[in-house]
């Protein structure tokens, strides 16, 4: 008898489908490979994008490419627990984070499992890590301003709530510590803070939680880490899902201050898994949808309407550059993408400028519409006069013989990077910030030498203080300088002054 392989096919295929009627191969898979936190799984036809899969051993895993008869999955969890063989079973949800008030106060991994060691975190509520940005309709533009506490940025790249802030430059330019700061200030101001550490070493998310609680900052704080150690898969999803515990919040309809520490190594996380899973590498290696990786991240902050609630997320995206070079394919990214950028230069930070912000390059898009009035009276010429003193300083060099008004630029540019300087952690409150700036604005400032200019800065607020206590309630109160206020401050400025000269 002639045997028939058309028939024998045929055969086998009907015994399969009927097969399939007995046991729904659907929602089952066997794990083909398994390696370097990516897992290959054969089956799983219904599988969804970002949907969460239970391996043995109770480690979860993502999907994150759907092959026509396999999935690929990146392991949230030891993949030394994995095998190849191993049965996988859907669990028809996606990847959500605990969320909610008792999170407060904690640190926790990108999972939202606490890792500070004071036990268990008791919440009832989560949410998808992943969802779409609110629509223009519910959105309302900024109007109110997140004041960070540090002069240089209230004044000229000011923050409002609601807006995406890029904090950029070289490592080691004083990036992390202007989101510290911020942090720091929100005390009494009714905004929920999150810090996400993104590929950074225990050490250092340790050393900051400690700064935190020092200024009782831990309070109203969550510092979610995904550290340098753990795999990429975790460093992936923290700053997603940091995003959706400020969603939370946010549509309670508070104000949440949220910083992402950093977008450079989160790229590259995400460069390391797609290589992993085979998707084709384009320009330094990235995959073609980076781009969308931090857009759609960051496109969650916003301003809500207030018919739908009226809450806010400020994001603060740090993103790290070499050799101050923010024309890379990163930093281009993330500057397309956010509302104005805060640029750190290295040799501003090594000739002492603390913090080294770049005033040429560093802009503000929305917060000048948030802006508190008192701000917008002192610092209104500020970038002006600053970028007039830094042209002016680099002919100088050039020429021994200087005429009356080149002079007095340099020496009253002198006088405002000097009172622009700011220790970390010692940040300033409304009336600080406008006292200085108005001081330094009608030149009282500019016979000092310019070690000369803080000291005595602060001992003028001092003896102002002491005598119109009252002045300084109306600027934190009212938001602005009435024309008896400023009077009233220029008349003891001269007299200060006057009483220092002789």
């Amino acid at each position: 008898m002639k045997i028939n392989a058309n028939e024998i096919s045929a055969l086998i295929k009907e015994q399969i489908k009927s097969y399939r009627h007995k046991v729904d191969s659907n929602d089952v898979g066997t794990v083909i490979s398994v390696g370097d936190g990516i897992a290959n799984v054969y089956g799983l036809e219904k599988a969804m994008l970002g949907e969460l899969l239970l391996f043995p051993n109770q480690v979860y895993g993502m999907v994150m490419n759907l092959e026509s008869d396999s999935v690929g999955v990146v392991l949230l969890g030891n993949d030394q627990l994995v095998k190849e063989g191993d049965i996988v079973s859907r669990t028809k949800e996606v990847m959500e984070v605990p969320v909610g008030e008792n999170m407060l106060g904690r640190v926790v991994n990108s999972l939202g499992q606490p890792i500070d060691g004071l036990g268990e975190i008791k919440t009832t509520r989560t949410r998808p890590i992943e969802v779409i940005a609110p629509g223009v309709i519910k959105r309302k533009s900024v109007d109110t301003p997140l004041e960070t506490g540090i002069t240089m940025i209230d004044a000229m790249t000011p923050i409002g709530r609601g807006q995406r802030e890029l904090i950029i430059g070289d490592r080691q330019t004083g990036k992390t510590a202007i989101a510290i700061d911020a942090i720091i200030n929100q005390k009494d101001k009714n905004v929920i803070c999150i810090y996400v550490a993104i590929g950074q070493k225990n050490s250092t998310v340790a050393q900051i939680v400690d700064k935190l609680k020092k200024f009782k900052a831990m309070d109203y704080t969550i510092v979610v880490s995904a550290s340098a150690s753990e795999p990429a898969p975790l460093l992936y999803i923290a700053p997603y899902a940091g995003c959706a515990m400020a969603e939370e919040f946010m549509y309670q309809g508070k104000d949440v201050l949220i910083v992402y520490d950093d977008l450079s190594k989160h790229a590259v996380s995400y460069r390391a898994l797609s290589l992993l899973l085979k998707r084709a590498p384009g320009r330094e290696a990235y995959p073609g949808d980076v781009f969308y990786l931090h857009s759609r991240l960051l496109e969650r902050a916003c301003k809500l309407a207030p018919e739908f609630g009226g809450g806010s997320i400020t994001a603060l995206p740090i993103v790290e550059t070499q050799s101050g070079d923010i024309s890379a394919y990163i930093p281009t990214n993330v500057i397309s993408i956010t509302d104005g950028q805060i640029f750190l230069q290295s040799d501003l930070f090594n000739a002492g400028q603390r913090p080294a912000i770049d005033s040429g390059l560093s802009v503000s898009r929305v917060g000048g519409d948030a802006q508190f009035k008192a701000t917008k009276q002192v610092a209104r010429s500020l970038k002006i006069e600053l970028a007039s003193y830094l042209e002016m300083k680099s002919f100088s060099q050039f020429g021994s013989d200087l005429d009356a008004s080149t002079l007095a630029i340099l020496k009253h540019g002198e006088a405002l990077m000097a009172v622009l300087k700011q220790k970390q952690y010692d940040v300033y409150q409304l009336d600080k910030q406008v006292f200085d700036l108005f001081v330094a604005k009608n030149n009282f400032l500019d016979d000092l030498k310019k070690e000369e200019v803080r000291p005595t800065l602060n001992r003028a607020y001092e003896v102002f203080k002491a005598t119109h206590q009252d002045v300084l309630d109306n600027i934190n109160k009212n938001k602005e300088i009435s024309p008896e206020d400023e009077s009233a401050l220029r008349k003891e400025m001269q007299e200060f002054f006057e009483s220092l000269n002789s």
